[in-house]
């Protein structure tokens, strides 16, 4: 064999076609589905965050009487949103609600076999938080879930989920169509919908919005009163708001859309590749 036998062939792409490949290859590999875990942590850290903030307004307030107003009950779990979505929209889209789930794979943004797996996670994570909060603060969890306010029944709660959770997804898939979830107007319109629909909504039903949000505390204290109305209203809340987007903007499976309900790496991974 000769030297030039010997010698290795040049690749026949350039320095610039190489950098870019390799970046489209890395982008691959964080889509293998192998790497879905990397996804599903991402949502089990951000419900038990959520939780953590939402529970523990309740929570803190029972054993604190006075110090946590209604208000900063109701606005601790937005900002947090907000927080979680700027965090880590990216990774795994920031669902953190079994509700947004369905209604991103209704719309087309998000296929239906990576569902279970994010309502699974949801779940857990929720149910940490109510945990972890009940050895911390001492005070059962209930006091941390959502139930109908007294004197008004389980329908009425349900319905005020219903058209709570029609108004969040809304949101949701609508910056999902254009200026995403996963960027910061996507954030602030989901974080400021939450706050304010918790605002006046929560005295009647609790303005859960999510059945994992709800599902944690439950759960934690074995105290599942009317859990019905935080399962039908959120997830018929989803399926109106997944309807309304069609009459507005046709139908999903964008790509702004699917990057924003499957969490957009291209950017970070190439920037990170430049850096």
């Amino acid at each position: 064999m000769t030297a030039e036998q010997r010698a290795p062939t040049p690749s026949p792409l350039g320095p610039v076609a190489r950098y870019e490949q390799s970046i489209i290859d890395r982008v691959a590999d964080f889509n293998d589905p192998h790497q879905e875990w990397r996804r599903l942590f991402s949502e089990l850290l951000g419900t038990f965050f959520l939780v953590l903030a939402a529970a523990g307004g309740g929570m803190m307030g029972h054993a604190f009487p006075g110090v946590i107003s209604h208000t900063a009950t109701v606005t601790a779990p937005a900002l947090t949103v907000m927080a979680i979505i700027l965090f880590m929209g990216k990774i795994s889209g920031a669902h953190l609600n079994p509700a947004v789930s369905i209604a991103f794979a209704l719309r087309g943004d998000f296929p239906w076999h990576r569902v279970p797996g994010y309502i699974v996670v949801q779940l857990i994570g929720a149910t940490l938080a109510a945990l972890v909060l009940h050895a911390i603060v001492s005070v059962s969890a209930s006091y941390g879930s959502n139930y109908p306010a007294s004197g008004y029944s389980a329908g009425a709660a349900f319905w005020m989920e219903l058209i709570l959770t029609a108004g969040l997804a809304s949101v949701i898939l609508g910056t999902a169509s254009g200026a995403q979830n996963v960027g910061i107007i996507g954030a602030f319109g989901v974080g400021a919908y939450i706050a304010l629909a918790g605002l006046w909504g929560s005295p009647i039903s609790g303005a859960s919005m999510n059945p994992a949000r709800t599902f944690g505390p439950d759960l934690a204290s074995t105290t599942f009163t009317s859990y019905w109305v935080y399962i039908a209203g959120p997830l018929a809340g989803a399926v109106i708001a997944v309807g309304v987007a069609f009459v507005l903007r046709g139908r999903g499976g964008g790509r702004s859309g699917a990057a924003a309900a499957q969490g957009d790496m291209f950017t970070e991974v190439y920037e990170s590749g430049r850096s």
